[in-house]
């Protein structure tokens, strides 16, 4: 088995992308090279390692294994240059970090902006997931940080606090529920609603609470950011849910009131998680310090 680090970087891209021309893609190289690789791997080890389908592809159970090894192989890798940059000209690395909606629209820009000043050799991917895809993305090696919501199951991993993140509804000033102290999502059955574009890791979160509790949210148009989401409220067009953060940067500009929206759920703060800590390579141990730094008090739990 001749497989080198290429392969191995290939292969991972090949999965998280889905496609080999998207893994291709991720590592800078051309189909036909990728795909070489990949008959070369496939070759050596006398079985096949993905699954062509019209769609994608998929890992077969040797692909997955070669993934669990792959990772493996990649965080040492990536942790030795950490721990050896030290000696140079300083770390340079390369922080894989998922986060939920909120903490990617209303938390991380400044904090991310500030850390990758202080520190220019550092670059970072950033994406958005569910808080529970996050806590499974680490568990399974293919992400050094995460942020997720305190109600995601994070056994296994090491948690840290790190903001309050409460949802609350959003309403025109002079709406009925404007005067509430506090609105049920029950209170929005039969309301117009402005949510989030499919696909929003907070959308389907409040899309999942709704169908346990059995209510219907009529949606009238789905928004890619909370600023439009609250200028459409503002302007008449529905009701919304959205962090307490982005309602507060967008009231007074909107014209919008806040209530908070009374479900345990949605009284949540974010946590910052990872696998283990002491398995980090130094650059992503920086950015994990940085973001306990900036951490706030958390927000009271229910009872």
């Amino acid at each position: 088995m001749r497989f080198d680090l290429t392969d191995l970087r290939l292969f991972l891209a090949i999965y998280e992308a889905g496609t080999i021309t998207g893994g291709a893609q991720r590592c800078h190289m051309t189909l036909a090279s990728a795909s070489e690789r990949v008959r070369g791997m496939e070759q050596d080890l006398g079985v096949p390692l993905l699954t062509r389908q019209r769609h994608g592809v998929h890992p077969t159970a040797a692909g997955r294994a070669l993934l669990h090894h792959a990772r493996n192989v990649l965080a040492h890798v990536d942790r030795m240059r950490g721990d050896l940059d030290q000696f140079g000209q300083g770390l340079k690395g390369h922080v894989r970090l998922l986060c939920n909606t909120a903490a990617l629209s209303e938390h991380l820009p400044d904090l991310l902006g500030g850390f990758l000043l202080q520190h220019p050799r550092v670059s970072a991917d950033v994406d958005e997931k569910t808080s529970t895809d996050i806590a499974h993305a680490l568990r399974e090696g293919a992400a050094d940080i995460g942020i997720v919501a305190d109600s995601a199951d994070i056994q296994g991993l090491q948690a840290y606090p790190f903001r309050p993140d409460p949802l609350v509804v959003v309403a025109p000033r002079g709406h009925p529920l404007a005067a509430r102290r506090h609105v049920a999502l029950s209170d929005l059955a039969g309301l117009d609603f402005v949510g989030l574009a499919e696909g929003s890791a907070l959308q389907d979160h409040i899309a999942q609470h709704a169908r346990r509790a059995g209510v219907v949210l009529n949606t009238r148009i789905r928004l890619r950011s909370f600023d439009a989401v609250c200028h459409l409220v503002g302007r008449g067009v529905g009701v919304g849910i959205v962090p307490d953060a982005a309602a507060r940067r967008c009231a007074r500009k909107a014209g919008i009131r806040a209530v908070p929206l009374d479900a345990p759920w949605a009284r949540r703060n974010l946590l910052l998680c990872v696998l283990r800590a002491d398995d980090l390579p130094a650059y992503a141990v920086q950015l994990l310090d940085y973001l306990r730094a900036a951490a706030l008090p958390a927000a009271a739990r229910p009872h």
